[in-house]
Order: structure tokens, then sequence, then C-alpha cells
């Protein structure tokens, strides 16, 4: 683990300040750590480009919050190359590392003291006239969605080709297990730990008393189709890229059987220890 990369959200001071600390760390420990071309310029050292970045890494920091780590995964998505995030965010169950811990959470990288998750992706394809027209990988989760306020989206749903039902409502989200505690756990989804193989269906404010989150297993294939005359749909990809949509449009999503985020899992940090620090499971409120 000496080929280590920094991915860093230049947009917060603290995230830039901790990439100051960590490039002298790895000074110090004999481990500098390789900077894409973009994070390199900002904090005024040597970089990379893209494509040799994405070779010679084997792992990369990622500091920031989960929407960093989020473009991280995007970035290296197709590579081999394990992510670890310190959080300098808000709820950080992807970036999970604290700022403080740093050292010592580098310390067991460093010694290859950490397992290895594979995280599933959905793949998404969206058609057109029966024709591909994006495709799409998503960490967490893809949104359908209307952007008028207070307008209703009929969605007819598919599982594996054959049709399941119709749904009026905002939206639908489909997530990944990793997606579970993202958008997904606000709309009522379930909290599946990364490791699982499954998709999580769940309704956004739906207009009927029987909608209710679904799993979908490994090999499902889940088919959205908007219906009506509206031209104000949109396909949201982690929350960050947008997609436009239009009436009659296809979209079909699964797990990808190609593409995985490989991330570190370190002593003390497994999904369960973060679900009760984050979400507050076992502790009693007075």
């Amino acid at each position: 683990m000496k080929n280590l990369g920094l991915i860093v959200n230049l947009r917060k001071p603290e995230a830039v300040s901790m990439a100051g600390k960590l490039l002298q760390w790895g000074k110090d420990n004999n481990c500098p750590f390789l900077l894409p071309h973009h994070e390199a310029s900002a904090l005024t050292t040597a970089g990379l480009d893209d494509e040799q970045w994405l070779k010679t890494v084997k792992l990369a920091v990622v500091i920031g919050g989960d929407g960093t780590f989020l473009r991280a995964a995007r970035y290296i998505m197709g590579t081999d190359i394990i992510l670890h995030g310190i959080n300098m965010g808000h709820l950080g169950f992807l970036a999970s590392s604290r700022p403080d811990e740093y050292e010592h959470d580098l310390r067991n990288i460093l010694d290859d003291n950490f397992e290895i998750l594979e995280r599933r992706v959905l793949k998404c394809v969206l058609y057109r006239d029966n024709s591909p027209l994006h495709n799409i990988y998503a960490l967490n989760d893809v949104v359908l969605s209307t952007n008028a306020i207070a307008r209703l989206l009929n969605i007819e749903i598919l599982f594996n080709y054959k049709n399941f039902c119709e749904m009026p409502a905002d939206g639908a989200i489909i997530s990944t297990p990793t997606g579970s505690t993202a958008y997904a756990l606000s709309a009522g989804g379930p909290v599946i730990p990364p490791h699982m193989n499954a998709m999580i269906l769940a309704p956004l404010c739906a207009h009927t008393l029987y909608s209710r989150p679904l799993i979908a297993a490994e090999d499902d294939c889940i088919s959205l189709i908007p219906k009506g005359t509206s031209r104000d749909i949109m396909l949201t990809q982690d929350g960050q890229l947008a997609y436009e949509v239009l009436p009659g449009d296809r979209l079909d999503v699964r797990l990808s059987q190609s593409k995985k985020i490989r991330t570190v899992n370190l002593p003390g940090h497994s999904f369960l220890d973060i679900v009760r620090e984050k979400l507050g499971w076992g502790q009693a409120f007075r």
C-alpha cells in the first residue's frame, strides 16, 4: 500500500487543511500521496494526469463528506482502486473515518490491518424509442421524479420485464444497500448492510395506501416508465448528476455484474458500528 492517492473536496477549507496534513504525513513516513492534476494544481504540488493516476494508485484517501466520496467512486469506476474516506461532512456513512483518527487509521492501512468491502453498483440503462440513450452507474441510488411543484408522476413499474403496477407518486428511488442509509432511508426504506446483494424500490410520497418499499434480488431487473404528457421529468444519479426523461422512456435498473466499488473496512468502523453511532440505534433518549 505504497501507491496512495488523494482526492479532496477543494471547496471545504477544512478538507484542504486536512490534505496538507496528509501530504506532510506521507513525506514523513516515506509514502507520498499521488494527486490527480486538479487537486495538485489547487494544492500547489506535483500531480499526475487522470490516466496515469488511475493506473498507478492502489488505494485513494478521500477527504470530504459522502458527496465527495460518491464523486470519487465515479472517478475510479472500473478500476481496482480501494477507497478510504476521512469525513469532513455530516453523517459520513461512506467517508467514515474521523479527522482526529487519520494517523491511526493510515497506520492500520499501511500495516494491512483492514478488510476490503466490495459494494455493488447499479447499472441503469435509459431507453428512448427502444434504443439505449444513457448508461449510468450509481453507487447510492437513481431517482425518477418530476421537477414541477405538487405534480404527480404516474410510473409504470415492471419486475423482470413483467408488469407489476402503475403508481401515482412524486417519484421513485432505486437504491443499492450502500444507498439504503441515504435518500431511500428518508423515504421509509429499510437499512441494508452494504455487503448484501439486493436493490430497494422506494416510492416517493406515493398517492396510494398499498405502496411500500420493496427489496429486489441480485438478478432482478426493475423498470420504470413515466406515463402521461409531462415534460418536466428528471433522472438523478447519486443526487449529483441529472438526465432529462420523457414520457414513455424506460429505465432498466439492475446490479452491475462487472463494476464494484472497493472500500476500506477498518477495525471499529464496521457498518453496524457506524449505524449505531450515526443513527443512535440502541440508545435511550430522555
